[in-house]
């Protein structure tokens, strides 16, 4: 073992330009980073300037360096989809050759909502895909006067139910998205997620979603390197929404987060925690806030204050710890749509000891879970290679 503690960072959906088959996806000229920089007038990273961004792609504002701080290079997602599982399970070696279903433009068939009031009881409102805040601002008052479900997606695979807290108690709304879980098992309705997300408030005030979401996922496909480092009795700490994605598997310690910069506060903290293993980070805002909404001014914002608290992080390491940053795919703020966008992901790996330089471009996510793998004495997936040796 080289380092007894790893953080691995995912800043979701930062993508560092378009892959070779992004045509495939309509995603020619998608450069999450590059084009929000371009479009805002430049974005101000002195931390990740350091580490070598400016030499992965053009950015407005980030400079390449000729010598790089960090170990650094962007990779290739070689399973087949740009969504939030896919990009994760490849991280910890799992490559996805059938891409999890979407319901973006079409909503989900009459029959699957047919069932869902069938089991619930209750009507469905919604069934398009559409922001969490700006449909319960629109569905609302609706809910409030009828008690019927909101039904909605998103450019994921995901059924996400909106119920107010005071209008559907919980335990109603986590028993039915329960119940839907159950029935999206079988293939024509399959989604990667069904997510509750219940909120309060009311028409004159305004509505805010709560803390109190849940998500139902499908289990990983296959053995993770989370599982081989849980198994082998390892810590595996999940901050944000890492213990969602992968349903728990391989997860020892969750840490709920409220925001990005929230995340990177308890990424801070948990450095004074003695643990040996991975401490796994998702950092949700720059997607599901900027991204999605198409916000490149507010993906900036977000950018910069990611910047800060990386600043702050890099000061609270140890000398055996292993700092790793990546993304799970792209979605560009400037591009037409609402839909994650097919990009190379960075990866940054830094440590007090290293000089830094720049690395080969790697030719899938799960260099990254090998390496971790390989760090612990471990054998990974078998997808991947292991880039430890390689850093320095």
């Amino acid at each position: 073992m080289k380092f007894k503690r790893i953080f691995l960072i995912v800043i979701d959906s930062v993508g560092a330009g378009e892959l070779p088959d992004a045509a495939k996806f309509g995603d020619l000229g998608a450069n999450t980073i590059g084009n929000l920089a371009k479009a805002t007038g430049g974005v101000t990273l002195p931390v990740l300037e350091s580490f070598g961004y400016g030499n992965l792609t053009d950015i407005l504002g980030v400079l390449p360096v000729a010598k790089p701080r960090a170990n650094t290079t962007k990779m290739v997602e070689v399973s087949n989809g740009k969504d939030t599982m896919t990009g994760h399970w490849e991280i910890m070696g799992i490559k996805t050759e059938i891409p999890f279903q979407t319901f973006t433009d079409t909503g989900f068939p009459k029959e699957l909502l047919d069932e869902i009031e069938k089991v619930s009881g209750r009507k469905i409102v919604g069934n398009k895909s559409a922001s969490g805040t700006e449909i319960i601002k629109e569905l609302g008052p609706h809910q409030m006067e009828t008690g019927d479900l909101i039904v909605y997606t998103s450019a994921d695979s995901v059924l996400q139910i909106a119920a107010h807290e005071e209008i559907i108690p919980l335990e109603e709304l986590y028993d039915i998205c329960h119940k839907v879980r159950e029935m999206t098992l079988v293939e024509k309705w399959k989604v990667g997620r069904i997510i509750a997300r219940p909120y309060v408030g009311n028409p004159k005030d305004g509505f805010e979603r709560t803390p109190n979401r849940h998500d139902y996922a499908l289990e990983p496909s296959g053995t993770t390197v989370l599982n081989i480092l849980a198994d082998s009795k390892f810590d595996v700490i999940s901050v944000g929404k890492i213990s969602d994605i992968f349903n728990k598997s391989g997860i020892t310690d969750h840490h709920s987060i409220i925001s990005n910069h929230d995340g990177m506060k308890v990424t801070t903290a948990l450095t004074k925690q003695d643990f040996t293993g991975l401490c796994f980070i998702n950092l949700v805002d720059f997607d599901a806030k900027y991204g999605h909404r198409r916000n490149p001014e507010g993906y900036k914002l977000a950018m910069e204050e990611f910047d800060a608290d990386l600043k702050v992080l890099l000061g609270e390491l140890r000398n055996d710890d292993l700092l790793m940053i990546t993304a799970d795919h792209g979605n560009d703020p400037t591009f037409p749509g609402s839909d994650h966008t097919r990009e190379y992901v960075p990866l940054f790996i830094y440590a007090h000891e290293f000089n830094g330089k720049m690395l080969p471009i790697s030719e899938t996510f799960a260099d990254i879970g090998t390496t971790i793998a390989d760090n612990f004495n471990l054998n990974g997936t078998g997808l991947g290679k292991s880039l430890l040796k390689d850093l320095e």
